[in-house]
């Protein structure tokens, strides 16, 4: 069983859950490779794909939502898990998104591809990494600085992700 975990991270956030889903996917037998989604040269080869993007006022960063259009037919003949990381705040982050659960102008794809599981990770954002707009965006909205991701819940959908493949 072959796992692809890609992603499309700006600031590394995003990155660090793929990391840990593949090290939980790892260490349930399964053979996995993360990449980021600008470096995955294809994914027929693959059995599962666990697909991650950063969030940014709703939206998944470009090369994310690239890489779900351009691989919908393949990602559809495959069982996909996908996660989106951003809310930085405390509590439940499907709560802090009010129970949105994709973006709105990809979900028509995700309907199409029928992932197994669509998650919403806390993410973090680090005052001294953000450059520009985003800088700004963040002040306005006054959104909290800091880390948000909950590993243990990362680390129990990985568990289940695995349990579901070796099933």
């Amino acid at each position: 069983m072959r796992v692809l975990v890609a992603y499309a991270s700006k600031y590394g956030a995003t990155a660090e859950i793929a990391e840990a889903v593949g090290k939980g996917l790892r260490d349930a037998g399964l053979t996995v490779d993360v990449t980021a989604v600008g470096d995955v040269g294809g994914i027929g080869e693959y059995d599962a794909v666990v697909l991650g993007s950063g969030l940014y006022m709703g939206r998944w960063l470009k090369d994310g939502a690239r890489f779900l259009k351009r691989n919908e037919a393949t990602l559809a003949t495959k069982k996909v898990w996908i996660f989106s990381s951003g809310p930085t705040e405390e509590g439940d982050p499907e709560e802090a998104v009010e129970g949105w659960g994709f973006p709105k102008g990809l979900q028509p794809i995700a309907d199409r591809i029928k992932p197994v599981e669509i998650k919403v990770f806390g993410g973090a954002a680090d005052a001294d990494k953000l450059r520009g707009f985003d800088r700004w965006v963040m002040k306005q909205v006054k959104a909290p600085m800091g880390d948000f991701r909950d590993w243990d819940a990362i680390a129990a959908w990985a568990g289940e992700i695995a349990a579901t493949l070796k099933a």
